[in-house]
């Protein structure tokens, strides 16, 4: 099959499968350094390892992102989207084994200011610190939701959707880029020509303060060039702006979805999150079916997660 030939509705459903399986891939392994997955690398699903659950378990990264989803289901609501958040957090909500596990400072912050009444739009740090990856891991159903809006009402909602947790200038831009990519690659853009074109993008969108002062931190994505780095020369830890780059630099120096998340999970430390994010462009731009069937059978709760998938991505076709 050609990459023209997939439809918006399997790039839409290989977004969101692809960044789970993802997901997936690096729980078992995650916080192992990149030395580790040299001697001992990742081929194929796996179980146990870091937080000993079975094969097929993910992550808060996969939670919050269908957390995320479901709140989208009747529009952009972001007190919705953090109620579920705290159901999460509190009650088990969209995990596999009914509670959740390996929750991030930020986010967990966040939430503890929600219980107490602060409205989620406003809940998310605003601090130099917060500048985790844990908005950038939950974005993609916003990218889905928002990608045939104009790009300063994608970056709006983006915003507004990272702010839930992560409020910073940086992790705003972070979180809007990657819906700009994920929109570009849902219209059947290939990566490198969908890659350039945001950057450029990105230039003119965040050119005002107070996010101009923040393009600093973005310049060697802006620079075009990130599929020439080295292995060497990528982080995998969990800074935003590292995972951005990194999940970039996995699709675009891989010719599969994949080669592709087994590339971000072998990069070390933080797997999952690195995985989740390659997995949703991977996932976009190849579509369903290149994502490796028993790798999605073996996925927690799939049945569930199936019919969530397809509701969220019927409701977005037909909005």
């Amino acid at each position: 099959m050609k990459m023209t030939d997939i439809s918006r509705r399997d790039r839409m459903l290989g977004g969101l499968w692809g960044a789970v399986v993802g997901d997936a891939l690096g729980v078992p392994v995650e916080f192992k350094g990149r030395d580790a997955r040299k001697g001992d690398p990742v081929t194929d699903m796996r179980g146990y390892g870091t937080f000993s659950l079975p094969p097929g378990s993910w992550s808060d990264d996969s939670s919050l992102m269908l957390c995320t989803a479901q709140g989208l289901l009747d529009g952009f609501d972001t007190e919705r989207i953090g109620d579920l958040f705290v159901s999460w957090f509190t009650a088990g909500l969209w995990t596999p084994h009914g509670q959740a596990f390996d929750v991030g400072r930020g986010t967990w912050q966040a939430i503890s200011r929600m219980q107490l009444g602060t409205p989620a739009a406003t809940a998310g740090g605003q601090e130099e610190e917060n500048n985790g990856n844990g908005s950038l891991m939950r974005i993609l159903p916003v990218a889905f939701h928002c990608a045939a809006m104009g790009d300063e009402e994608v970056l709006r909602l983006a915003h507004r959707a990272s702010a839930v947790t992560h409020g910073h200038p940086r992790s705003l831009i972070a979180c809007g880029v990657y819906c700009l990519l994920i929109a570009a690659l849902l219209g059947g853009t290939a990566p490198r020509e969908a890659y350039r074109a945001v950057m450029e993008k990105t230039r003119r969108l965040y050119s005002g303060s107070p996010f101009s002062e923040e393009l600093a931190h973005f310049s060697r994505l802006l620079s075009g060039d990130m599929d020439s780095l080295s292995e060497a020369a990528i982080e995998s830890d969990g800074y935003v702006v590292h995972t951005l780059e990194a999940s970039l630099w996995c699709l675009l120096t891989t010719g599969s979805y994949s080669s592709a998340v087994l590339r971000a999970v072998n990069l070390g430390w933080d797997t999952d999150t690195t995985a989740i994010v390659t997995g949703g462009l991977a996932g976009t731009h190849y579509g369903l079916e290149a994502i490796p069937r028993q790798w999605r059978d073996v996925i927690v709760k799939k049945g569930e997660m199936e019919t969530l998938f397809e509701r969220f991505v019927d409701t977005t076709m037909s909005t």
